[in-house]
């Protein structure tokens, strides 16, 4: 269950197959195995031991990667962080890992240098940068490049050890590390690899942050199975688009977020996605008329994933997407979905409760916090804060998190059965819907929306809110939106008291939308209108 042995198994056996492509660089399989080893010599050079911490503050590198699977070598933890963290968000999470060693870059080192005499187990000597030297920090490529190509002493790692530690991306609130071991992130590569179809000659391309969760659910099978994997430096939909066609990708995972991006790029070509065997979406729902509009354009590709960085998750296959609309899928293998109600007995179909679920991708627990572990894994299922319902098949439906669900004068008023109605109209690129403080009914919904064209001018033909060429007036607009809406839910408490225009959607670094932001202003004063 060591991991990194499959790239030591893929460099014997499939020496010159293309293992990763990042800009202009393509490695073959023994030649990134050859990196894996010199990194790993490096951190036993440097004193990190099995068990020990190793925390980056990186955004999407070659050297990331690297180092994952030399972490895995040497039996050290890994800890990604997002390289947006700054002062206490980044030293909170350092201290609370108990990092040894640091690696990140030149122009990041600003950040650190404010926060290393916080930092309780980090020395300078330790921190590495990817890009050059600056003492007393460390050049990471000098020092790889003095370490030999030869593996490590064996550090006797099982499946029990520690992997990782993933901080959660925080869009509830304070990131809790959360533990995989070794043989969980070979469930990933086993049981996710068989879900996408993989197999060697697959051709993965990702472009998000894989300092995330989700990056995972395509990198683990992808190196089990010495598939080559395609890393983009950031999301850009034009040069996706452009990979895809130029590589013969057949496998990408984004969230919905990128899909949007995709779908609108001037660039799009149903054409250019000809070798595309898989698109995963994942993160957060995807829109129905995005899910339509994107099977019809690209038939028999679209996969969905609901699940948590805990350990649970759902697949809704290519083949059921017209069969289960809506659906966000069922449990693969060896895993289990309940739907339960706040005591936690078993809801019947059709009833919505809390999700909760078990199986082969459960974490540890959460590093340094067994309480809240206890509360969040209970006899081995993890309890998950989102509602949802099974239908008579076992197929899961998200109804919404409870953190987001709004009480209006004691009726429960779900965010996404607005989002669904407000994304079905052509202007509308995104929507998110949240609650606000009411004198009379406590919240009320509100839906800030994202138009699909240029702040300015409307395209003629895109609505009919305004006449082709015609400054927007944002105003109107929005209060023609909110009627749009309004008109169209399913009951009077869902009915949006009105429509923010805004021109993009605060996210984190994995592209989530940070709903928690965009409602925080409104209870800070505890307005009771806008």
């Amino acid at each position: 269950m060591e991991l990194s042995s499959l790239l030591e198994h893929h460099a014997r056996y499939r020496p010159h197959a293309t293992a990763v492509v990042f800009d202009q660089q393509r490695l073959d399989y023994r030649a990134f195995n050859a990196r894996i080893n010199r990194i790993a010599q490096l951190l036993t050079a440097l004193g990190v031991k099995k068990t020990e911490r190793v925390a980056t503050l990186l955004p999407n590198t070659l050297e990331l990667l690297e180092l994952y699977w030399a972490c895995a070598r040497i039996g050290a933890v890994v800890v990604p962080l997002s390289p947006l963290l700054t002062g206490v968000g980044l030293s909170s999470l350092i201290n609370d890992a108990g990092a040894v060693c640091l690696v990140t870059q030149r122009s990041l080192l600003p950040v650190v240098a404010a926060v290393l005499p916080q930092l309780a187990t980090l020395q300078p000597s330790r921190v590495l940068l990817i890009d050059g030297a600056q003492p007393p920090w460390g050049d990471y490529a000098a020092l790889a490049a003095a370490a030999p190509e030869t593996a490590p002493p064996a550090a006797g790692v099982t499946g029990d050890d520690l992997f990782n530690i993933m901080y959660t991306s925080g869009t509830t609130g304070l990131p809790k590390g959360i533990m995989h071991s070794h043989r969980v992130r070979t469930m990933y590569a086993l049981l996710l690899g068989a879900a996408w179809r993989m197999t060697p000659e697959s051709v993965v391309l990702h472009s998000g942050a894989i300092v995330f969760n989700g990056a995972f659910v395509t990198l683990m099978p992808a190196f089990h199975l010495g598939a080559t994997y395609i890393l983009q430096r950031q999301f850009d939909a034009a040069a996706m688009i452009a990979a895809i066609a130029a590589e013969k990708v057949t496998h990408i995972m984004l969230v919905p977020a990128q899909i949007i991006a995709l779908l609108d790029s001037p660039a799009f070509d149903a054409g250019k996605f000809a070798s595309l065997q898989m698109i995963l979406s994942l993160g957060a729902p995807l829109a129905q008329p995005r899910k339509d509009q994107l099977n019809q354009l690209l038939p028999g590709r679209f996969h969905e994933l609901y699940g948590l960085t805990e350990g649970f998750l759902t697949i809704l296959d290519k083949t059921e997407t017209a069969r289960k609309t809506g659906s966000v899928g069922c449990p693969p293998p060896f895993s289990e979905v309940r739907i339960v109600d706040d005591a936690g007995r078993d809801l019947p179909p059709g009833q919505p409760g809390e999700i909760v679920g078990r199986g082969p991708f459960a974490m540890q627990g959460y590093w340094g916090k067994p309480q809240l572990t206890a509360e969040t894994l209970r006899d081995g299922w993890i309890y998950s804060g989102d509602i949802g319902y099974l239908d008579d098949e076992g197929y899961l439906y998200l109804v919404d998190r409870k953190k987001d669900m709004i009480d209006s004068g004691g009726v429960k008023v779900y965010p996404r059965d607005i989002e669904e109605i407000a994304a079905g109209h052509p202007a509308v690129a995104e929507v998110s819907v949240f609650g606000i403080p009411h004198e009379t009914w406590g919240e009320t919904p509100i839906a800030a929306v994202v138009l699909k064209v240029p702040e300015g001018t409307h395209s003629a033909g895109a609505d009919s809110l305004c006449a082709p060429g015609i400054p927007l007036r944002e105003q109107v607009i929005a209060e023609e939106l909110r009627d749009w809406i309004n008109e169209r839910v399913a009951a009077r408490y869902q009915r949006v008291q009105a429509v923010v225009i805004m021109s993009a959607f605060p996210r984190n670094a994995a592209g989530k939308t940070l709903k928690r932001e965009m409602r925080e202003p409104y209870w800070a004063g505890r307005a009771s209108r806008i």
